[in-house]
């Protein structure tokens, strides 16, 4: 659900009005004003306390020694600001010295900053408090007394375990609470391996457990602690050497190995804090095909009937013997369980499942045509209630990707589901396929390179489906006698499990269009790869009297997890299109920093471009970005039609152009001058297929039509902008490149971003230079409804979706309430082109 201070996308037209929540207000905060104190005074009771804390220190030191520790031999200190006050922590911290800041907090209007003092070095704070008292200066006149940062320190005493406690209030354990697993971030210094080591030996003087791996950054090393609260609170030493102390995440092996019973109450108890929002009908639905669903499951019970259980096959049954389809229906529900059942507030779910048993057990349906099977399974659903928004959803795929982006029959049938052109009153569909898994651990232990020689398998290749690939979160690996072992994928990076379309034809789609979290695999040092528990996701187990809880992975569980997500956006928005759903999953999307390092590399090239789009899609959506607007980042929505072509007396020609005026607030823009600013547009369109194999002969032959968008530059005229367009159809129609010099601001490129009906990109400048970009253009190009006039669908009309985010993170103002204003009298102008 998004932040209840966020607002909704505007959308533009007829289709509907919106209004925005009503923000909360700044309340109080941090003031940098720095009330002057009595500097005698003052520095008296500070003195006072900084006798307690050398006090504390001597005898810390002594404990350190007596434990052979060979770093970090001193004390923390934590320092209060005075209520309200900004404190200057940074300067509290000299290198030369050694004395550094381990990390600043603010609670309750005061700021918390936690000090390591080594052995010695508190005779700095005892000059800079002769300074303060003395108000002196340096050779040049200027005050060295520090004023401002001591007038700011209300109280100073020795750390404390809340001193380090940098997470949740909320995940903090109580002090009677039972062992859980702690990450400890300790300070990396000059001497890091020696301080890891020093660390592991006070823990196991205090009873704790550590693990041999540890995460390194430039200033923290990361290591995992075993422990209570209660053991932590009695080991001074242990909490001395540590900058910040987080709960690790749960992982579904936690919750995996646990025994039936005990999976049991968890469940319940994860049952009784669900809460859903809608009534049956009147909300959005996952229609998962697949190995059918067992619906007795308590956590799935109240949100798939009995009635919304089918089967291609009345001798399958409908309920799941195989367990994939019911592990899906878990993660198409509630996501990830390893994250609901480590909170305790309600879950509030606002849509439903429903299931169609397309398959009884992997190899099964030999001999039978999946496209048909598919289109079955549709009919299924919607025969008993067919004015449902559904999202279908599919991992079941072909066992290998030798079509390597052709369409086939059945990514074809997918198409045409999804486009629905065949019927009068026609009624789109929105797809969600998984790209397809890598073979076996053999590809696994070849990671990265496995990601680029295994191909997406078919239907993935279906132009009008988001195909969904995988990337990962998950690398604390928590299993018992696992130390040998190391995660395959790096922290935000490509799953190995996942198939791209590297290898695919140049003019084929890019896909996946996007990547969900979908597990990672483990490697030990002999190059054996196997999946663990730890490193999967936690779902429901298709046997629940045997057990509530299973783990899985790969592009199955992301599928389900974006089914989640598209869902949860429909059930925002109702009365959006399946095009515009579509276009949301990856107008949200953004590649993380790993994947523009994995392939994009140091200097963005147009190779590295096609690997990056290739590999990743669009990247991670953003359930923030999806679901809502912001103040200072909104996002535009556009339903609309138009006729591609008509048929003249010179044969059949292009037709229509749009011209979309933007409702931008003009003079706040440019008042903000060069002020930085992200410029999104996705456009989303189904088109109607046409298979078969004409190899170079027609490249429009698969698709119906095509749209393209284009942005008025600044300086150009709205003349000069619809003639530059028409010029950029014409030349495409004969299979010009572009003429005139491009647009680099845009990442992407217009030539690179024309693959397939979705296509999004990012332009970057200043607030200025936006302001002059008022208009954006949606126009037709080649398609097949105009080079096969016998087909007779030259006349017809297409829908597209329209989608643009502006993202100013530096501005202050309000830009959502500004474009709000104007939204109301902005409309699509069609022309004739």
């Amino acid at each position: 659900m998004p932040d209840p201070s966020s607002r909704p996308h505007l959308v533009l037209g007829n289709t509907r009005t919106t209004e925005p929540f009503t923000s909360p207000s700044a309340g109080g905060g941090i003031k940098t004003a720095v009330p002057a104190q009595d500097r005698a005074r003052h520095a008296a009771a500070l003195r006072a306390q900084f006798v307690q804390v050398a006090q504390t220190q001597v005898a810390r030191v002594a404990e350190q020694r007596q434990a052979n520790v060979q770093t970090a031999i001193g004390v923390q200190i934590e320092f209060e600001s005075m209520p309200g006050v900004e404190l200057a922590a940074e300067r509290l911290a000299r290198d030369r010295s050694g004395i550094e800041l381990m990390n600043v907090r603010a609670a309750g209007g005061q700021v918390l900053a936690t000090v390591f003092v080594p052995e010695g070095k508190l005779t700095h704070f005892e000059r800079l408090l002769e300074d303060y008292v003395a108000e002196r200066k340096d050779s040049r006149g200027h005050p060295r007394d520090n004023q401002r940062l001591v007038d700011a320190v209300r109280a100073v005493r020795v750390a404390t375990f809340d001193s380090i406690w940098t997470d949740d209030p909320a995940v903090l354990p109580a002090e009677d609470g039972a062992a859980i697993w702690w990450e400890a971030w300790l300070p990396a210094g000059a001497h890091r391996q020696q301080a890891i080591d020093d660390f592991r030996r006070l823990a196991e003087l205090a009873g704790l457990q550590t693990r041999e791996r540890a995460l390194h950054f430039p200033e923290r090393s990361i290591v995992l602690l075993h422990g209570s609260r209660a053991q932590l609170l009695q080991a001074p030493l242990v909490l001395n050497a540590i900058a910040e102390l987080r709960r690790a995440k749960d992982t579904a092996d936690f919750f995996d190995a646990m025994a039936a019973d005990e999976q049991q109450r968890w469940a319940d108890e994860l049952a009784d804090r669900l809460v859903g929002v809608a009534q049956d009908g009147d909300c959005p639905y996952v229609t998962l095909m697949d190995t059918g669903v067992n619906n007795a499951h308590p956590l799935l019970a109240s949100f798939v009937g009995d009635a919304d259980l089918h089967t291609l096959e009345p001798a399958w049954q409908v309920d799941d013997h195989n367990g994939h389809g019911t592990e899906l229906a878990g993660l198409a529900l509630l996501g990830d369980l390893t994250l609901a059942l480590a909170d305790d507030s309600d879950l509030l779910v606002g849509h439903r499942l429903e299931s169609v048993k397309i398959l009884e057990q992997p190899g099964g349906n030999k001999g039978e045509s999946y496209g048909d099977l598919t289109s079955e399974a549709v009919a299924r659903v919607e025969v008993t209630a067919i004015d449902r928004r559904r999202v279908f959803s599919m991992s079941v795929t072909a066992t290998d990707g030798r079509d390597r982006g052709r369409p086939s029959s059945w990514s074809s049938a997918i198409d045409r589901l999804a486009a629905d052109f065949d019927d009068e009153g026609a009624a789109p569909r929105l797809f969600l396929l998984s790209a397809g898994n890598t073979p076996d651990n053999h590809a696994w232990s070849n990671y990265p390179a496995s990601l680029t020689t295994n191909s997406a398998h078919d239907p993935a290749q279906a132009w009008n489906a988001i195909t969904v690939g995988a990337f990962s979160q998950l690398t604390n690996i928590t299993e018992p006698d696992t130390d040998d072992f190391r995660p395959v994928a790096p922290v935000d990076g490509l799953s190995p499990f996942t198939t791209t379309s590297a290898t695919w034809s140049r003019d084929w789609p890019f896909k996946p269009d996007i990547v969900m979290e979908g597990g990672n695999a483990a490697i030990d040092s002999g190059g054996f790869a196997c999946t663990m528990p730890s490193l999967s996701l936690l779902t429901t187990d298709h046997q629940p009297q045997v057990r509530s809880f299973t783990t899985s992975r790969a592009t199955s569980a992301a599928t389900a997890l974006a089914s989640k997500l598209a869902a949860e956006i429909w059930a925002a928005y109702p009365t959006l299109w399946p095009e515009t759903v579509r276009g949301l999953l990856v107008h949200s999307a953004r590649w993380t920093p790993r994947m523009l390092e994995d392939y994009l590399g140091p200097q963005k090239t147009r190779i590295s471009l096609t690997q990056l789009l290739r590999h990743c899609g669009y990247g991670v959506p953003d359930p923030r970005r999806a679901l809502a607007s912001a103040s200072n980042s909104l996002t535009l929505l556009v339903q609309d039609r138009l006729q591609p072509y008509e048929r003249t007396d010179k044969g059949i020609k292009t037709r229509d152009m749009h011209l979309h005026a933007l409702p931008w607030p003009i003079e706040v823009l440019e008042s903000l001058g060069e002020t930085p600013v992200t410029l999104r547009v996705t456009l989303s369109y189904f088109i109607e297929p046409n298979p078969g194999e004409r190899g170079l002969a027609d490249k429009y032959a698969y698709q119906s039509h095509a749209l393209r968008f284009a942005v008025r530059r600044p300086l150009e005229t709205e003349a000069a902008f619809r003639a530059r367009v028409n010029a950029r159809a014409r030349d495409e129609e004969v299979g010009l490149p572009a003429q005139g010099p491009g647009d680099p601001q845009w990442f992407i490129g217009d030539r690179l971003r024309r693959r397939g009906s979705l296509l999004s990109d990012t332009w970057s400048g200043s607030t200025a230079e936006l302001a002059q970009r008022g208009q954006i253009a949606i126009y037709p190009a080649m398609g097949w409804w105009r080079n096969r006039p016998v087909l007779g669908r030259a006349e017809r009309t297409a829908r597209y979706a329209l989608l643009v985010s502006i993202e100013a993170p530096e501005v202050e103002a309000d830009l959502y309430a500004a474009v709000q204003l104007k939204v109301e009298t902005a409309q699509a102008i069609q022309i004739a082109v």
